[in-house]
């Protein structure tokens, strides 16, 4: 009886070792074929999906120019991007912190930010615009000194403000998005809103019966948004790569006129570089 038990104890564990080297050999088969190359890395982009058309919520769909080049850059890159909308401020956070491999959300490249940040080559040219209701006797940013001006906080348009009115002015109404920010001007408590133009031209166009009107002032200087990283990533160099690649094999052009209805000027980009 002993015997017989020590034979069948001698079997199993004979079994138990062959099923478990099979296992190991599929395992050790599966990491060969993810460590190949034939499967792409996926990438973890934060935006703030409030800045339509650049980056917006559709439901539960982020969708927007921005994020459409990012995809495409990541792609000729042999990325996958996972892209999720964490808000403006929170972007930076998680790109302080690594929790994010890159961020998209015209961000404008600014010497204080690439102190912090590193940033890809500039894939859009663009501006800041004072927006106003029909009838203001705003004509440009110096008539905005004694009014109270709208904004997004910590962007480009936020800066301009503080220029005109001084830093912290009281006239000087931050919001964490521009979509608020624009609320707070139909609802007659700020007397121009200034933003990126892209926003405000595509805001005015779906809402031309709120009777705005978008003034530009020659003194704001043209802006360039790149792809934020984290400083010193070594992503930069081959999303730059990418996206000149995307410059001139026409992928750029075919996004950006799908999105704005016109050619782009990659002249102008390209001598940003």
């Amino acid at each position: 009886m002993k015997i017989g038990k020590k034979v069948r104890f001698i079997i199993l564990m004979g079994l138990v070792l062959i099923v478990s080297a099979c296992g190991a050999s599929e395992t050790s088969s599966n990491d060969s074929e993810n460590n190949s190359g034939d499967e792409k890395k996926t990438l973890r982009l934060v935006t703030d999906a409030a800045y339509a058309p650049m980056e917006y919520m559709d439901g539960d769909q982020i969708l927007g120019f921005d994020i459409d080049l990012a995809k495409a850059v990541a792609e000729e890159a042999g990325y996958e991007l996972k892209v999720e909308h964490v808000g403006w401020d929170p972007l930076f956070v998680e790109i302080d912190n690594e929790n994010a491999d890159l961020a998209i959300s015209s961000i404008t490249i600014t010497d204080d930010r690439k102190m912090s940040y590193d940033f890809s080559v500039p894939y859009y040219a663009s501006s800041n615009e004072i927006l106003i209701p029909e009838g203001s006797d705003i004509q440009s940013g110096a008539d905005l000194a004694d009014k109270v001006v709208a904004v997004q906080k910590d962007t480009t348009g936020h800066e301009i403000a503080e220029s005109i009115l001084g830093s912290n002015h009281k006239n000087i109404k931050p919001f964490e998005t521009t979509p608020l920010a624009i609320q707070e001007l139909l609802s007659n408590g700020a007397d121009a809103v200034i933003a990126d133009k892209p926003v405000v031209d595509e805001y005015v166009k779906n809402n031309s019966q709120q009777n705005l009107v978008v003034i530009t002032d020659d003194s704001f200087e043209e802006e360039f948004y790149g792809l934020l990283f984290p400083k010193d990533s070594k992503l930069v160099a081959e999303f730059n790569e990418a996206i000149n690649k995307l410059f001139d094999n026409g992928k750029y052009a075919e996004i950006y006129k799908e999105w704005f209805g016109e050619e782009p000027d990659i002249e102008v980009l390209k001598a940003q570089q």
